[in-house]
């Protein structure tokens, strides 16, 4: 049943990752491959592992045990198959701690009288040997050296995930491991014990032992108390076999998936180009149509709709999305009245004087507008451009809400985990910057380039981390104009216009010479309506695939269960 139902599985959302850990599931049950009546029981392999611990203890090698008590009926996770045994892990194995060093005893190059030390971002599933340190050999006691089928083990960190992450170590390498690390070193050789360090059973139990407030620590008894499935040494041989060829089926659908995905996506980002390509509304028209006959092909993953929605937005500042009309008054008259309205507002010293900007030439223009519209900076459109806060103010627990970046990044003013400032300090950062109704807002520090128009009467303020674009009375459509930056044009301006490294920032005086593409007011309402109606289509057509997905993953969940 497994075998059959792999592509189901494979192309279910994280399809190919729970098949990984159906397969390890499976494995340490006792449930991937049939149980041979005639294998020596796992209880006799028990025997010669506590036969060779007794010979380490008597030569002063590993210490004695405390004898415990076998492992109570009800503790056991689950009914073995005939042949295998319940352990603890303290019955397989020792538990060796990592070295203590001083950080100024490590290097970051080899030494003479130095040795590399494995740390837990060295331990990957396997061992990674990049970015080693070095500590002083001195430091390092005989059995703190690794040994070929030890396994290396993550101890301590700040991630839940990482802490239990075991890697066998098979490296000729002399080198030893940290202190936030551990060695799993086996009595006896036991090739099985890397599928059972690889299951979900083992991360289960170690998620639930370890322990912290910030630094999660698991400890050395912890994985002594572990309780195994022992199975038989022949049974164990063919578990390996099977879930190495597994694995690699899974890798052969992984990389099919992998492969399939960027092909997909190469395809939807070329012919949706032959759509942002076209120069006239005709020569749309006919690429649609034939984009459109493969539709059910190119939109079957919600990234796919993505890509669409951006393209509609191109099209969009193109004006290739609704008809130009004869009738309408061209953009040129519209930019004429707003350069009177800011003057107007100068000459009132409500503004302060800006430089006109002269016209776009020709050859600087980065595509051909149709009739009647033109070409105009960010900052001849404002009659203000400024950006919120560049101070941290004291935040109080109720109050003014106080936005930065993270309350606009889903494209829209999220005041649900705002945090609030005084109508004091509200009042004084109002004076420079001062948010209101119909006004744009742009993000500038760290995810850049989101824009939102105000659309609440509530007061607010701004952090740095946000502009302001405030348009004169008589200006263009504000929905229209956030429309534009959104778009794949104006993102490109603002990715380019984005300096510094780490947390970016996107300077005033970028997105004041943003070049915007205007059309005729009437014509600009008409395309906000357009793409109103296309977006909600791209809505509906991205719940449906979540709820196709959805599906998909049920039926897969359902298979597992009964595979399981």
């Amino acid at each position: 049943m497994l075998l059959s139902n792999l592509n189901l599985l494979a192309q279910a959302p994280n399809g190919v990752a729970r098949l990984r850990e159906l397969i390890l599931t499976l494995a340490v049950q006792g449930k991937l491959v049939p149980q041979d009546p005639s294998d020596e029981p796992a209880s006799e392999l028990l025997k010669k592992i506590r036969a060779e611990k007794d010979r380490l203890v008597a030569e002063g090698k590993i210490k004695r045990d405390k004898p415990l008590a076998e492992i109570a009926e009800e503790e056991k996770p689950f009914e073995l198959p005939n042949g295998w045994s319940w352990v603890k892990g303290r019955d397989l194995f020792s538990v060796i701690r990592g070295v203590t060093y001083q950080k100024a005893d490590a290097r970051e190059t080899p030494a003479e009288t130095h040795l590399p030390i494995l740390r837990a971002n060295n331990i990957r599933g396997t061992v990674n040997l990049d970015d080693l340190v070095y500590v002083p050999a001195a430091l390092i006691s005989e059995d703190q050296f690794l040994r070929v089928g030890d396994y290396v083990v993550c101890l301590a960190s700040g991630s839940k995930n990482l802490v239990g992450k075991a890697a066998p170590f098979k490296e000729s390498l002399v080198c030893s491991f940290g202190a936030f690390c551990g060695a799993i070193r086996p009595i006896q050789e036991i090739a099985y014990f890397a599928v059972y360090l690889a299951s979900p059973m083992y991360r289960d139990s170690v998620s639930e032992a370890s322990a912290g407030i910030g630094i999660n620590n698991l400890k050395g008894s912890s994985l002594l108390d572990l309780d195994i499935a022992l199975p038989p040494a022949a049974e164990q041989s063919r578990i390996v076999t099977r879930v190495e060829e597994l694995m690699r089926l899974c890798d052969a659908l992984e990389a099919k998936g992998q492969l399939e995905t960027t092909q997909h996506a190469q395809l939807v980002s070329t012919l949706l180009a032959t759509l942002t390509e076209s120069d006239t509304p005709a020569q749309l028209a006919d690429n649609w149509h034939r984009i459109a006959t493969h539709f059910d092909l190119l939109l079957d993953r919600p990234e796919a709709v993505d890509a669409l929605e951006q393209t509609i937005l191109q099209l969009a500042v193109r004006g290739l999305l609704v008809p130009q009309d004869p009738q309408d008054e061209p953009a040129s008259e519209l930019l004429k009245k707003i350069r009177a309205e800011k003057d107007k507002l100068i000459a009132q010293g409500k503004i302060k004087r800006d430089k006109p900007q002269p016209p776009i030439a020709e050859d600087e223009q980065p595509f051909a507008l149709p009739q009647g519209w033109e070409w105009a900076t960010m900052d001849g459109l404002a009659s203000q451009i400024t950006d919120g806060a560049h101070h941290t103010p004291t935040y109080i627990a109720e109050g003014v809400p106080f936005l930065s970046v993270k309350d606009l990044s889903s494209g829209f003013i999220d005041f649900s985990d705002t945090r609030f400032i005084s109508s004091q300090s509200h009042e004084d950062l109002a004076k420079r910057c001062n948010p209101e109704m119909g006004d744009v807002l742009l993000t500038k520090i760290g995810t850049t380039g989101i824009a939102v128009v105000v659309d609440t009467p509530r007061a607010f303020s701004l952090f740095v981390s946000v502009a302001l674009i405030k348009l004169p009375s008589v200006s263009v459509d504000r929905d229209f104009l956030s429309l534009v930056i959104n778009s794949p044009f104006v993102r490109q301006q603002s990715e380019d216009g984005t300096e510094g490294v780490g947390n970016k920032n996107l300077v005033l005086r970028k997105i004041k010479a943003f070049q915007i593409p205007i059309p005729p007011l009437a014509e600009q309402s008409r395309i906000v309506t357009r793409v109103a109606q296309l977006r909600r289509l791209c809505a509906d057509l991205r719940q449906r695939l979540i709820a196709s997905q959805s599906t998909q993953a049920h039926l897969a969940e359902a298979l597992v269960q009964e595979v399981a």
